[in-house]
């Protein structure tokens, strides 16, 4: 028996690489690239998220717990507070900032530590080389190999830091022996807080507690005496918060990859399905002859397998090459700016990588599972008759499973998202597709019976074919309406997402120009002398300037920002795009919220809550919810008087001008920089440069969204090629009894273009309106569920009118190819084919 089985399959094999190399080699390219695109993806991210994670365990080093809270920081009178507590082994605080490098659009981290204290939680942040005393100086620090590297620093350089409006120089003493692949520097705790500002401040405090200490009893008792906006967690808890940030990014890209990949899967379906019609009297003659349907199964979900196998590696050597040209092109954050300053290293890993090859061979299988079954099932007698090929797609036909997807689809498109993530609205999109495919037999039918017949022959005799043939048709469209689909959706979602963006941006920017004190790092700020002198400088009429913070409400998620800016409550939406307003309660100011605060939070309009600023809980009322696009992680808005008023800092970062008459941008940039004696001259922009540029960080940040949505549309052209092709050359005898009723080659051609003009705007309309209805999950539910954004349809019709025109374009293009290819055989000879 098993010998038997063994030699079907080698005769089932052999007839697949003999009749049908071309469709093979297409399914097997489509699976590798569907996998290397997944495995690219894959490497990048989890490359990134790791290193993220191994730079948390290394700053934490060997603590129990950690004390983290506003990114601005809080007391250090605190630290000596848990020091003294008996349960504590040790203590060590941090103050970490991200310090512009001055003439540079990047930042560097600085880590400021206690030299006595680091030893004993953290001490690979000690000086590995040069003098450790050095660490006690107050104009020295140390970088880890990976920040000397990136700033090509050797011991005793200067490096160069904005502070505030000036520049602040301090000497590379030497290495830490940590950070491999972290960028970032050690230096003596006090000499941080003079030299960037930040005196009586601290980040962080790392704590190790004594042996036998309960430590998750012990974090409960201390939280709760803990001021208002500071968390005491594990360092885990921080590394998920860390995580946690780019996660909707991580999975809508590896959503992405899948999609590609299930493309593929739908060809080796079509292809697998068209070559078993084909064989059909070949399978009938093995059952004949004694063959099991066992065994042609196995026989059959081998060549599947083998596809598979072959596909998926070849698409992991693929997907690693992809995922290094990737990082050195567009950079290990992928353009999402998640991963900013990190340097993966790429190696694979055997989860993701035993992950990414069952997915290609489980996706190949899987399409190798319904024509194999259908090959076992069809009996013999029936399949040696000539013109039985279209009997084997009625089990295509029945509506309800297409109805019943589509169903199923709408209910979970409903449904909220699971642990921050959209994952119904992912499978609402599964079903929905794979709705619309399974009723492909039918609407091809229906639409193929109310197109009127053409006078002319060739269309007349094109239609007829289809009409005879539905189900063949049907299956040739699977890949195509299902990448079609893809392009239109994203399409869709990309565009209307820009025009919300260039719209809200003319709406956020109503002042003449922008300053700003730098556009990396958090130690740029304008004093209120600075403040004083920029209000005074010719030109200008009015000047509102804006500070923001980053503040702590739940250890899980990232840290939310708080807008202190001056707006007056009565006219708030002149400075915010308010989607709905309410009247503040008496005793809680206003605060306005943007969309991410309602859904993270459920800070809705008009509740009272609580936000802890400057170490206490201040109460506000939810005035207004607006629109956001830069802050997913929450924002909330209040007025900077009253900002001033709870933490005494009447700084800034940013300042809106507007100009008296007669003035222009060009000038008060001029007088700007004539007037940076400091050596650090503050940024200028116009709304206009500031919408350009925004605009380009969103065409690159969605730069591999394109890659991907072209690579998964490339699969289903590959499969419309296919499929076609396939269906073409198995009508060669057809072809010899046209030529001998008097069709010439020119008139059949004409028909096969006909045939692949028909069915290839079948598939771009279909894939539209499908298409249509996925950017409408995509937009209200995923996106809403993954980012918190809110926004109306845009249709690109420019782009998806090309497409369509594209897609037409190939069709009669590989219909006249495979058509000549099949004609190219002498009439005679063709139609004594299998007689």
């Amino acid at each position: 028996m098993r010998e038997t089985t063994v030699s079907v399959q080698r005769i089932v094999l052999t007839g697949a690489l003999a009749h049908d190399r071309v469709r093979a080699v297409l399914s097997l390219l489509a699976i590798a690239l569907g996998v290397a695109l997944g495995y690219a993806v894959q490497l990048i991210t989890g490359a990134a998220v790791n290193e993220l994670a191994q730079g948390v365990q290394l700053l934490s080093g060997d603590a129990d717990l950690q004390l983290r809270g506003p990114r601005g920081g809080f007391d250090e009178a605190i630290y000596a507070r848990l020091a003294r507590l008996p349960e504590v082994a040790a203590a060590s605080p941090a103050l970490e900032v991200d310090a512009k490098l001055a003439g540079r659009d990047d930042a560097l981290r600085i880590i400021g530590l206690d030299a006595f204290r680091a030893a004993a939680v953290e001490p690979r942040l000690l000086p590995e080389t040069g003098d450790r005393l050095d660490l006690l100086r107050q104009d020295r620090l140390f970088l880890t190999p990976a920040a000397a590297r990136w700033l090509g620093a050797t011991q005793g350089d200067a490096l160069k830091f904005q502070v505030a409006l000036r520049e602040v120089a301090l000497v590379v003493g030497g290495l830490v022996p940590a950070g491999a692949q972290q960028r970032f520097a050690a230096m003596d705790i006090a000499a941080c807080q003079l030299a960037f500002e930040r005196l009586g401040v601290i980040t962080r405090v790392d704590l190790r507690l004594r042996a036998g200490v309960d430590v998750e009893a012990f974090r409960e008792r201390l939280q709760a005496s803990l001021p208002a906006g500071l968390a005491l967690e594990r360092p885990a808890t921080t590394v998920a918060a860390g995580a946690s940030a780019s996660r909707s990014y991580r999975v809508n890209m590896n959503v992405l990859a899948l999609v590609a990949l299930l493309t593929g899967g739908l060809l080796v379906f079509s292809t697998l399905v068209l070559s078993v019609v084909r064989r059909r009297a070949h399978f009938a003659l093995l059952r004949v002859l004694g063959t099991t349907r066992r065994a042609l199964v196995r026989a059959l979900l081998a060549e599947g397998t083998l596809l598979g196998v072959a596909g998926s590696a070849l698409g992991l050597g693929l997907g690693f090459v992809l995922a290094r040209l990737a990082v050195q092109v567009i950079g290990p954050d992928l353009g999402s700016g998640y991963f900013r300053g990190v340097t993966p290293t790429l190696s694979p890993e055997p989860v993701a990588t035993l992950l990414c090859f069952a997915l290609g061979v489980g996706v190949a299988v899987a399409g190798s599972l319904v024509p194999a079954l259908e090959a076992a099932r069809t009996p013999p007698a029936l399949a040696l008759r000539a013109g039985d090929e279209e009997r084997a797609f009625t089990r295509l036909r029945p509506a309800w499973p297409g109805l019943a997807a589509l169903g199923a689809s709408a209910g979970l498109a409903l449904l909220p998202a699971v642990a921050g993530l959209p994952l119904f609205g992912y499978a609402a999109i599964a079903l929905l597709l794979a709705g619309v495919l399974l009723l492909m037999p039918r609407i091809a039918a229906s639409l193929f019976a109310r197109l009127p017949l053409p006078r002319a022959a060739a269309p007349r005799l094109a239609l007829s074919q289809l009409r005879g043939a539905p189900g063949q048709a049907a299956l040739s469209l699977t890949a195509i309406v299902a990448s079609m689909s893809l392009l239109v959706s994203m399409a869709i979602m990309v565009a209307s997402f820009r025009d919300a963006l260039d719209a809200w941006l003319g709406q956020i920017l109503p002042a003449d120009a922008y300053i700003r004190t730098s556009s990396a790092g958090d130690t740029g700020f304008l004093t209120p002398e600075d403040q004083a002198r920029i209000a005074a400088l010719p030109g200008v009429r009015r000047v509102e300037f804006l500070n923001d913070e980053q503040l702590l409400l739940d250890p899980l998620r990232p840290r939310i920002v708080l807008l202190a800016r001056a707006i007056d409550p009565a006219r708030a939406r002149e400075r915010l795009p308010l989607l709905a307003e309410a009247t503040p309660e008496p005793g809680a100011p206003p605060a306005w919220v943007n969309e991410a605060m309602v859904d993270l939070y459920g800070f809705r309009l008009g509740r009272v809550i609580e936000l802890p600023i400057g170490g206490k809980l201040t109460r506000f009322t939810v005035a207004g919810v607006w629109r956001d696009y830069a802050r997913p992680q929450g924002a909330v808005v209040i007025e900077r008087d009253r900002y001033v008023a709870l933490t005494g800092d009447r700084r800034a970062t940013n300042a809106a001008i507007w100009l008296a008459p007669g003035a222009s941008a060009a000038e008060l940039a001029r007088v700007l920089e004539s007037d940076a004696s400091r050596g650090v001259s503050l940024e200028l922009a116009t709304p206009g440069e500031i919408r350009r540029f925004s605009l380009q960080i969103f065409d690159r940040t969605f730069a591999v969204t394109y890659a991907l949505e072209l690579a998964a549309v490339a699969i289903g052209l590959l499969g419309l090629s296919s499929s076609f092709g396939a269906l073409v050359l198995a009508r060669r005898r057809e072809f010899g009894v046209l030529r001998h009723l008097g069709m010439t080659r020119r008139q059949i051609a004409a028909m096969l273009a006909s045939e692949g003009l028909l069915l290839s705007a079948i598939a771009s309309a279909v894939g539209f309106g499908l298409g249509w209805l996925i950017s409408l999950i995509l937009i209200h539910v995923v996106n809403r569920q993954s980012f918190h954004w809110g926004m109306a349809i845009t249709i690109p019709w420019p782009l998806l009118v090309a497409a369509a025109a594209g897609v037409l374009a190939l069709a009669m293009l590989t219909a006249l190819a495979s058509g000549r290819v099949a004609m190219n055989r002498d009439a005679v000879r063709t139609v004594k084919d299998d007689w």
